[in-house]
């Protein structure tokens, strides 16, 4: 599976542009899923010495990502290129409203 992961709200409470306190329960489920051979994508809003913030702010909680708002190297190759959708099984999200409705 192919998890890509939002930051802000997310990872850690909204606190932009601070970043706020951390989702510890997401953090640990994500460091097992990766433990287990999943693999994990950053995807967020944030961009340049913020979006690097965030980056050393997860590996601090042992949280290290495959891809940083990119698609994994793998499935460029698959598609031949690299489309600005970055493709994963699941995304995780604070602004995904279906789950809210469930």
């Amino acid at each position: 599976m192919i998890y890509a992961v939002d930051f802000d709200g997310t990872l850690c409470k909204e606190d932009w542009p601070r970043i706020g306190r951390p989702n510890r329960d997401l953090i640990r489920w994500l460091i097992r899923q990766k433990r287990d051979g999943h693999e994990l994508i950053l995807w967020t809003m944030r961009e340049e010495q913020d979006l690097q913030e965030a980056i050393d702010w997860c590996k601090s909680f042992g949280l290290v990502f495959d891809a940083v708002n990119d698609n994994l190297e793998r499935m460029k190759q698959q598609y031949g290129n690299n489309p600005r959708k970055v493709h994963a099984d699941v995304y995780i999200d604070d602004r995904n409203w279906l789950l809210e409705k469930f």
